[in-house]
């Protein structure tokens, strides 16, 4: 049986795949055909990869956009049996309007180990880096977060670097970030993305902060624990939505608790692996050319806690999973 440490590497071809499909339409304006190409993509792969594998969420149902199925099963069936969290395209709206930071992602580990909040809604993260590990409380203030986790990493606060989606719903945070006087990026989309810049030594970024959607917490989280990093997340409810808090208590989400990278990403067997659709904060887009395309890729893995890089450059003619699509290429 092959282990999911061996497997690791392999699973890049999926998010490539998923990047891959994205790119084509990239700039169109059509957010459908994006997910609905890097599903298609993605599917097209895993429909070859030796494993007994099940999607058990992927980011796009609620906003009726094209998606993996819940509990879809993937694989051949032969190999080790996996579960995938996915999200073909973090970053639909930027890739459909040619914008930055989009990436196709995933998380795998055994059976059993994830835990994904539900797509209703949004939820409060924070991601960090070691240095802040059992430091922070999604209770303390934005002034408070961003303190501590300055003070444990021994840099001021003029240096400090703060990446967040631009949202209106973080109005109020951007309004105290700025008067404490911190660097900010602002993203259109892709808060995996921004996860993980954060939580990446020596990337420049300290922290994100701000609300996200569930199956990408669940994506984030992995990384998130791969770099030894940590995330906090919770369900964030301004308007007091009682209907939806509700729906969440009936999924078996503690609305009152806050989530950890350990909770959502249990054991220590884990992979996340992302490929860019365009460039971004974390990856380089996909460079098409006539019958070929480039795509850049990030695979992490536990238990070794491995990092790994790679530039990809598929060849469409005679691919045994690129050359269905060559027609339409």
């Amino acid at each position: 049986m092959v282990s999911l440490r061996a497997l690791a590497p392999s699973l890049t071809r999926i998010t490539v795949a998923g990047a891959v499909g994205a790119a084509l339409h990239v700039g169109q304006g059509d957010c459908d055909l994006i997910d609905a190409k890097a599903v298609e993509f993605s599917r097209a792969v895993l429909k070859q990869s030796d494993i007994d594998g099940e999607v058990i969420c992927c980011e796009g149902p609620k906003d009726h956009a094209p998606a993996f199925e819940r509990r879809e099963k993937v694989g051949t069936g032969d190999g080790p049996a996996l579960e995938f969290v996915v999200d073909p395209v973090d970053g639909t709206t930027a890739a459909s309007k040619g914008r930055k930071d989009a990436i196709s992602a995933l998380a795998c580990a055994p059976k059993g180990c994830f835990q994904v909040l539900p797509d209703d809604g949004y939820y409060f993260k924070v991601a960090t880096d070691y240095h802040s590990i059992g430091k922070l409380s999604l209770d303390m203030s934005t002034e408070e977060i961003v303190q501590t986790i300055a003070q444990s990493k021994n840099i001021s606060i003029e240096k400090f670097t703060v990446i967040m989606l631009d949202r209106d719903r973080h109005s109020e945070i951007l309004k105290t970030l700025r008067q404490m006087g911190v660097r900010i990026i602002l993203i259109p989309d892709g808060d995996i993305a921004g996860a993980v810049v954060a939580v990446t030594p020596n990337s420049g970024v300290d922290l994100l902060i701000g609300a996200g959607a569930g199956p990408e917490a669940t994506i984030a989280a992995t990384a998130v624990k791969c770099l030894g990093g940590t995330m906090l997340v919770r369900v964030w409810n301004p308007n007091n939505d009682e209907a939806r808090v509700e729906r969440l208590k009936q999924a078996g989400v503690d609305v009152t608790k806050t989530y950890n990278e350990n909770e959502l990403a249990k054991g220590n067997e884990l992979v996340f692996v992302a490929s860019g659709v365009t460039k971004g904060e974390l990856l380089d887009g996909v460079r098409l050319s006539r019958d070929s395309a480039t795509v850049c890729s990030i695979c992490m893995r536990l238990p070794s806690g491995t990092i790994e890089k790679s530039e990809t450059t598929l060849r469409f003619k005679d691919h045994p999973v690129y050359k269905q699509f060559v027609n339409e290429t």
